[in-house]
Protein backbone atom coordinates (compact mmCIF):
# COMPACT_ATOMS: atom_id res chain seq x y z
CA UNK A 1 0.00 0.00 0.00
CA UNK A 2 1.50 3.32 -1.11
CA UNK A 3 1.99 5.95 1.65
CA UNK A 4 -0.57 9.09 1.98
CA UNK A 5 0.82 12.09 0.45
CA UNK A 6 0.99 13.34 -3.25
CA UNK A 7 -0.58 11.64 -5.72
CA UNK A 8 0.65 8.44 -6.60
CA UNK A 9 2.34 7.71 -10.13
CA UNK A 10 2.19 4.42 -12.26
CA UNK A 11 4.44 3.50 -14.97
CA UNK A 12 3.06 3.57 -18.69
CA UNK A 13 2.12 0.32 -20.06
CA UNK A 14 3.43 1.61 -23.60
CA UNK A 15 7.04 3.15 -22.88
CA UNK A 16 7.71 2.73 -18.89
CA UNK A 17 7.56 6.73 -18.09
CA UNK A 18 5.55 8.08 -15.41
CA UNK A 19 2.60 9.84 -15.90
CA UNK A 20 -0.14 10.46 -13.04
CA UNK A 21 -3.05 8.11 -12.82
CA UNK A 22 -5.72 11.26 -13.48
CA UNK A 23 -4.20 11.37 -17.22
CA UNK A 24 -4.39 7.26 -17.86
CA UNK A 25 -7.78 7.53 -16.44
CA UNK A 26 -8.54 10.94 -19.07
CA UNK A 27 -6.34 10.32 -21.84
CA UNK A 28 -8.62 12.50 -24.41
CA UNK A 29 -7.81 15.63 -22.19
CA UNK A 30 -5.65 17.86 -23.77
CA UNK A 31 -2.24 18.23 -22.10
CA UNK A 32 -1.25 21.53 -20.96
CA UNK A 33 2.35 23.10 -22.77
CA UNK A 34 4.94 23.88 -20.09
CA UNK A 35 6.13 27.25 -20.30
CA UNK A 36 10.00 27.50 -21.38
CA UNK A 37 12.35 27.61 -18.08
CA UNK A 38 13.42 31.19 -19.32
CA UNK A 39 10.02 32.58 -19.56
CA UNK A 40 9.46 31.05 -16.05
CA UNK A 41 12.47 33.00 -15.08
CA UNK A 42 11.77 36.29 -16.49
CA UNK A 43 7.70 36.02 -14.93
CA UNK A 44 9.10 35.49 -11.42
CA UNK A 45 11.67 38.20 -11.85
CA UNK A 46 8.90 40.70 -12.54
CA UNK A 47 6.58 39.86 -9.90
CA UNK A 48 9.77 40.21 -7.40
CA UNK A 49 9.98 43.51 -8.81
CA UNK A 50 7.32 44.53 -8.69
CA UNK A 51 6.47 43.13 -5.52
CA UNK A 52 9.85 44.98 -4.25
CA UNK A 53 8.45 48.42 -4.74
CA UNK A 54 5.15 47.83 -2.95
CA UNK A 55 6.66 46.11 0.06
CA UNK A 56 9.13 47.99 2.50
CA UNK A 57 12.61 46.73 2.16
CA UNK A 58 12.34 44.71 5.34
CA UNK A 59 9.39 42.81 4.57
CA UNK A 60 10.09 42.04 1.25
CA UNK A 61 14.00 40.47 2.19
CA UNK A 62 12.33 38.17 5.07
CA UNK A 63 9.25 37.27 2.98
CA UNK A 64 11.54 35.69 -0.19
CA UNK A 65 14.55 35.25 1.99
CA UNK A 66 16.64 35.77 -0.64
CA UNK A 67 20.44 35.07 -0.67
CA UNK A 68 21.49 38.25 -1.42
CA UNK A 69 19.78 39.40 1.77
CA UNK A 70 21.06 36.61 3.57
CA UNK A 71 25.06 37.49 2.73
CA UNK A 72 23.89 40.88 3.82
CA UNK A 73 23.32 40.12 7.39
CA UNK A 74 26.13 37.89 7.91
CA UNK A 75 27.96 41.56 7.54
CA UNK A 76 26.73 42.97 10.50
CA UNK A 77 28.50 41.61 14.09
CA UNK A 78 26.35 38.92 15.96
CA UNK A 79 27.23 40.39 19.46
CA UNK A 80 26.54 43.75 20.19
CA UNK A 81 29.06 45.50 22.96
CA UNK A 82 27.40 47.40 25.56
CA UNK A 83 29.19 50.37 26.64
CA UNK A 84 30.09 49.62 30.40
CA UNK A 85 28.49 52.82 32.62
CA UNK A 86 31.29 54.41 34.20
CA UNK A 87 30.52 54.13 38.32
CA UNK A 88 30.09 57.56 39.77
CA UNK A 89 30.98 58.43 43.44
CA UNK A 90 28.68 59.04 45.46
CA UNK A 91 28.32 61.47 48.65
CA UNK A 92 28.42 59.83 52.41
CA UNK A 93 25.00 60.37 54.40
CA UNK A 94 25.56 61.88 57.81
CA UNK A 95 24.73 60.54 61.13
CA UNK A 96 21.19 62.58 61.50
CA UNK A 97 21.64 62.10 65.13
CA UNK A 98 23.78 65.41 66.50
CA UNK A 99 24.45 63.68 69.83
CA UNK A 100 26.13 60.68 68.17
CA UNK A 101 27.71 62.82 65.26
CA UNK A 102 29.32 64.76 68.57
CA UNK A 103 30.36 60.89 69.64
CA UNK A 104 32.25 60.76 66.12
CA UNK A 105 34.14 63.81 65.75
CA UNK A 106 35.36 62.69 69.14
CA UNK A 107 36.57 59.91 68.79
CA UNK A 108 38.99 61.30 65.93
CA UNK A 109 39.72 64.54 68.42
CA UNK A 110 41.14 61.92 70.61
CA UNK A 111 42.75 60.11 68.48
CA UNK A 112 44.79 63.61 66.68
CA UNK A 113 45.48 64.53 70.33
CA UNK A 114 47.24 61.23 71.33
CA UNK A 115 49.53 61.62 68.32
CA UNK A 116 50.10 65.65 68.74
CA UNK A 117 48.43 66.22 65.63
CA UNK A 118 46.32 68.87 63.96
CA UNK A 119 43.14 68.35 62.32
CA UNK A 120 43.34 69.19 58.76
CA UNK A 121 41.34 68.23 55.41
CA UNK A 122 43.44 70.19 53.12
CA UNK A 123 46.56 69.41 51.50
CA UNK A 124 48.95 71.73 53.18
CA UNK A 125 51.92 73.23 52.04
CA UNK A 126 54.58 74.48 54.56
CA UNK A 127 57.81 76.16 54.24
CA UNK A 128 61.06 74.38 53.63
CA UNK A 129 58.87 71.87 51.98
CA UNK A 130 57.11 71.22 48.42
CA UNK A 131 55.04 74.80 47.05
CA UNK A 132 52.10 74.16 46.07
CA UNK A 133 53.40 74.81 42.52
CA UNK A 134 54.80 71.90 42.31
CA UNK A 135 51.66 69.64 42.79
CA UNK A 136 51.12 69.30 39.09
CA UNK A 137 49.00 66.09 37.94
CA UNK A 138 50.45 67.06 34.28
CA UNK A 139 54.09 65.36 35.63
CA UNK A 140 52.36 62.05 36.33
CA UNK A 141 54.55 59.05 34.78
CA UNK A 142 51.86 57.60 32.16
CA UNK A 143 49.66 60.50 33.30
CA UNK A 144 46.66 60.54 35.51
CA UNK A 145 43.32 60.06 35.60
CA UNK A 146 41.04 63.12 35.55
CA UNK A 147 38.12 63.36 38.00
CA UNK A 148 34.80 63.57 36.03
CA UNK A 149 33.01 66.63 36.62
CA UNK A 150 30.10 64.90 38.29
CA UNK A 151 32.57 63.47 40.80
CA UNK A 152 33.59 66.84 41.24
CA UNK A 153 30.63 67.85 42.42
CA UNK A 154 30.22 65.23 45.04
CA UNK A 155 33.69 66.10 46.38
CA UNK A 156 32.61 70.05 47.04
CA UNK A 157 29.31 68.74 48.22
CA UNK A 158 30.99 66.12 50.58
CA UNK A 159 33.42 69.47 51.85
CA UNK A 160 30.78 71.60 52.54
CA UNK A 161 29.40 69.00 54.41
CA UNK A 162 32.92 68.94 56.21
CA UNK A 163 32.83 72.69 56.59
CA UNK A 164 28.89 72.57 58.67
CA UNK A 165 30.11 69.68 61.21
CA UNK A 166 28.35 67.17 59.04
CA UNK A 167 30.98 63.94 58.81
CA UNK A 168 30.67 60.11 57.26
CA UNK A 169 29.60 57.57 60.01
CA UNK A 170 32.70 56.29 61.23
CA UNK A 171 34.73 56.05 64.93
CA UNK A 172 38.12 56.37 65.29
CA UNK A 173 38.71 53.02 67.76
CA UNK A 174 41.93 52.25 69.78
CA UNK A 175 43.09 48.71 69.09
CA UNK A 176 45.58 46.65 71.28
CA UNK A 177 46.69 45.32 68.48
CA UNK A 178 46.09 47.21 65.74
CA UNK A 179 46.19 50.29 66.90
CA UNK A 180 43.99 53.46 66.33
CA UNK A 181 41.60 51.88 63.50
CA UNK A 182 38.51 53.41 61.56
CA UNK A 183 35.33 51.28 61.99
CA UNK A 184 31.56 52.31 60.32
CA UNK A 185 29.19 53.39 62.46
CA UNK A 186 26.17 53.24 60.03
CA UNK A 187 25.92 51.73 56.47
CA UNK A 188 27.94 52.64 53.18
CA UNK A 189 27.13 52.38 49.95
CA UNK A 190 29.71 51.10 47.33
CA UNK A 191 31.49 53.75 45.79
CA UNK A 192 30.89 55.98 48.76
CA UNK A 193 33.06 58.61 49.49
CA UNK A 194 35.31 58.73 52.92
CA UNK A 195 37.58 60.99 52.75
CA UNK A 196 40.78 62.59 50.88
CA UNK A 197 44.32 61.68 52.20
CA UNK A 198 45.45 65.08 53.95
CA UNK A 199 48.51 66.29 55.06
CA UNK A 200 51.63 68.29 53.95
CA UNK A 201 52.78 67.54 51.11
CA UNK A 202 56.69 67.35 50.50
CA UNK A 203 58.93 66.13 47.73
CA UNK A 204 59.62 62.42 47.65
CA UNK A 205 63.40 62.89 48.07
CA UNK A 206 63.07 64.78 51.64
CA UNK A 207 61.11 61.34 53.10
CA UNK A 208 63.01 58.21 51.97
CA UNK A 209 64.76 57.85 55.50
CA UNK A 210 61.38 59.03 57.13
CA UNK A 211 60.33 57.02 59.85
CA UNK A 212 56.15 58.30 59.45
CA UNK A 213 54.28 55.24 58.95
CA UNK A 214 51.87 56.68 57.15
CA UNK A 215 53.26 58.66 54.00
CA UNK A 216 50.87 58.00 50.80
CA UNK A 217 52.09 58.90 47.25
CA UNK A 218 50.45 62.16 45.55
CA UNK A 219 52.87 62.48 42.42
CA UNK A 220 55.07 59.51 40.64
CA UNK A 221 56.87 61.60 38.23
CA UNK A 222 58.82 60.71 35.34
CA UNK A 223 61.58 62.52 37.01
CA UNK A 224 62.27 61.46 40.53
CA UNK A 225 62.81 64.68 41.83
CA UNK A 226 59.59 65.96 40.97
CA UNK A 227 57.64 63.17 43.22
CA UNK A 228 55.59 64.41 45.79
CA UNK A 229 53.76 62.48 48.60
CA UNK A 230 51.57 63.12 51.64
CA UNK A 231 53.08 63.25 55.50
CA UNK A 232 50.32 63.23 58.03
CA UNK A 233 52.87 63.29 60.74
CA UNK A 234 51.96 66.66 62.01
CA UNK A 235 48.49 67.75 59.95
CA UNK A 236 45.90 65.04 58.82
CA UNK A 237 42.31 63.95 58.64
CA UNK A 238 40.52 61.11 59.78
CA UNK A 239 42.48 59.06 56.49
CA UNK A 240 45.59 58.95 59.15
CA UNK A 241 43.95 56.31 60.91
CA UNK A 242 42.16 53.88 58.04
CA UNK A 243 44.87 50.34 57.72
CA UNK A 244 45.79 48.61 55.27
CA UNK A 245 45.80 44.79 54.17
CA UNK A 246 48.38 42.27 54.31
CA UNK A 247 48.97 41.79 50.64
CA UNK A 248 51.18 38.60 51.52
CA UNK A 249 47.82 36.86 53.36
CA UNK A 250 44.51 35.65 51.40
CA UNK A 251 42.09 36.19 54.01
CA UNK A 252 43.66 39.67 55.22
CA UNK A 253 43.17 40.94 51.43
CA UNK A 254 39.63 40.13 52.26
CA UNK A 255 38.69 42.74 54.18
CA UNK A 256 39.30 45.42 51.25
CA UNK A 257 36.68 47.23 51.33
CA UNK A 258 37.69 50.79 50.00
CA UNK A 259 40.16 51.66 47.89
CA UNK A 260 42.41 55.04 47.26
CA UNK A 261 42.39 56.25 43.67
CA UNK A 262 44.98 59.36 42.43
CA UNK A 263 43.04 62.21 41.05
CA UNK A 264 43.64 64.97 38.36
CA UNK A 265 41.29 67.71 40.03
CA UNK A 266 41.88 71.19 38.27
CA UNK A 267 45.54 70.07 37.55
CA UNK A 268 46.48 69.34 41.01
CA UNK A 269 47.18 65.70 42.49
CA UNK A 270 44.73 64.57 45.01
CA UNK A 271 44.00 61.04 46.41
CA UNK A 272 40.76 59.80 47.46
CA UNK A 273 39.40 57.00 49.72
CA UNK A 274 36.28 55.75 47.98
CA UNK A 275 34.53 52.71 49.04
CA UNK A 276 34.61 49.26 46.79
CA UNK A 277 31.83 47.25 48.34
CA UNK A 278 29.00 48.24 50.58
CA UNK A 279 30.11 48.47 54.24
CA UNK A 280 28.50 47.46 57.21
CA UNK A 281 27.78 49.19 60.27
CA UNK A 282 30.91 47.70 62.69
CA UNK A 283 32.88 46.52 60.26
CA UNK A 284 36.28 48.28 59.76
CA UNK A 285 37.90 49.70 57.17
CA UNK A 286 40.71 48.82 55.18
CA UNK A 287 42.72 49.48 52.49
CA UNK A 288 45.81 47.90 50.02
CA UNK A 289 48.84 50.44 50.56
CA UNK A 290 49.98 49.28 47.76
CA UNK A 291 47.40 49.40 45.32
CA UNK A 292 49.96 51.18 42.45
CA UNK A 293 52.95 50.59 43.73
CA UNK A 294 54.62 47.62 45.30
CA UNK A 295 56.75 49.72 47.93
CA UNK A 296 54.77 49.36 51.44
CA UNK A 297 56.33 46.39 53.42
CA UNK A 298 53.33 44.96 54.48
CA UNK A 299 54.25 41.34 55.49
CA UNK A 300 53.91 42.20 59.83
CA UNK A 301 50.02 43.08 59.18
CA UNK A 302 47.15 41.45 60.94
Amino acid sequence: MAPKGPEAESPSPTNGSVRKRTEALSPSLPRKKTPPLSKLLNRSSIILSILHKMLPDYVFWISFGLDTRKQRRRSIPLVMHKRRRRRRILPFNPTEDPVRRFEQMGSLATALTTLQMEFSNELTYMAGMAPRSANQAILEKGGMQVLPREDKETLKLCRAMYKRGECPPLLVVYDSLEGFTVQADGHLKDMTFIAEYTGDVDYLLNRQHDDCDSIMTLLSATNPSDSLVVCPDKRGNIARFINGINNHNQESRKKQNIKCVRYDVDGECRALLVACRDIACGERLYYDYNGCEQEYPTQHFI
